[in-house]
């Protein structure tokens, strides 16, 4: 058994968890190793015991590591382990880091210098449209943004990124063939078709629950160079993934919101903890450069104002469905026959070249 196949099969077993196989490589030597080793000797092992013992010694009964392994193949998936040169820069630093990374797209040097962009599911049109704009700002300027692929914030950030042609990681709560939430099916395939990475340290068919999300956001937190808020209430899981972010190291910045809707509640309370306030995409930018740049770094480009291409034959089209009569989103995408996700990336794109304007409700209207 070679080790990155070791790892696969560790990551897949019940119970065990990164930090454990971490204490348990430093005492056997490798993962290959831990599989291999007598269950007199696992039973020794800090934070083992008999039942993780039998489990590790039986691991065969637990992980199917041929099925897993076809399975990758058929999906045309790369796994990553912390041995690849790929693996993000940013994650060798965590002590809970993943043992493997399953990445469906690519992921390149440029993604050592992401942003993490997060907030609530439920959102409003305000949060919604700060999260699209930042987002096109960030990527805009050579940053990779990266956050879950929830509704909501989510997957707003992702369709700011993809809009402004750069690059967007999604990290999930679940298998890569347990895409969650299914709606979201579009976007992931229009991120991982050139645009980022859709990735997952869980074993392929993990269904997402109330443990992997928590789990999922660790990695959030602990890929980026700095994490943005966009818009929560006082009880969110943005505000549990700030956190960490907080205790990685890394820095925390929050939108503010009108005082008077819940939804802002969690960002306004960031900001009177000591969250940067942000109201444009280029102060985090801004900000960061005043860090100290990880090990072997690969600068990112100084941001530019971003040039006005012509149109897209998408583009080009969508506009065709507008006039200077409000529209609402769902009835674009209804008469344009596009997808979602992609109907609201070449919204964005049409809005920040002055030709579109957005209103209060998901309405939009050409500029005349």
């Amino acid at each position: 058994m070679t080790e990155r196949e070791a790892l696969i099969a560790l990551n897949m077993l019940p119970r065990i968890g990164p930090i454990r196989v971490g204490r348990l490589m430093q005492r056997f030597g490798s993962a290959s190793s831990i599989l291999g080793a007598p269950r007199s000797k696992l039973e020794q092992a800090q934070g083992v015991g008999k039942d993780l013992a039998k489990i590790l010694q039986h691991w065969e009964d637990h992980a199917d590591l041929s099925a897993e392994l076809s399975q990758i193949s058929d999906r045309g998936l790369t796994l990553l382990t912390p041995q690849d040169e790929q693996w993000p820069t940013p994650l060798r630093e965590l002590p809970d880091a993943p043992l493997v990374l399953y990445v469906w797209g690519e992921i390149t040097s440029a993604d050592n210098h992401a942003i993490a962009v997060v907030g609530s599911r439920r959102t409003t049109n305000y949060g919604r449209s700060c999260a699209q704009k930042l987002s096109f700002q960030i990527a805009g300027a050579g940053y990779t943004v990266i956050s879950g692929l929830a509704r909501g914030i989510d997957s707003a950030a992702h369709e700011g990124a993809v809009a402004a042609k750069g690059r967007t990681i999604a990290v999930l709560g679940s298998g890569l063939a347990q895409v969650y939430p299914a709606e979201n099916m579009p976007l992931a395939e229009l991120i991982a078709d050139g645009h980022g990475a859709v990735v997952s340290e869980f074993p392929l068919n993990t269904a997402p629950d109330q443990q992997t999300f928590p789990q999922r956001n660790r990695i959030v937190a602990g890929w980026c160079s700095g994490l943005l808020v966009v818009e929560c209430p006082t009880r969110s899981g943005a505000l549990i993934t700030a956190n960490l972010a907080g205790d990685y190291g890394r820095q925390v910045y929050a939108v503010p919101g009108p005082i008077d809707r819940p939804a802002s509640d969690g960002c306004n309370a960031l900001i009177r903890q000591g969250a940067t306030l942000i109201t444009d995409g280029t102060q985090i930018l801004d900000d960061l450069s005043l860090l100290p740049l990880s090990p072997n770094p690969q600068a990112p480009p100084t941001p530019e104002p971003l040039p006005a291409p012509e149109l897209s034959d998408t583009e080009s089209g969508l506009l065709s469905h507008l006039d200077t009569e409000e529209r609402q989103i769902d009835e674009i995408i209804d008469s344009s026959g596009l997808p979602a996700a992609q109907v609201s990336a070449t919204l964005l794109q049409l809005e920040m070249k002055q030709l579109v304007k957005q209103l209060p409700g998901s309405y939009f209207v050409r500029v005349s």
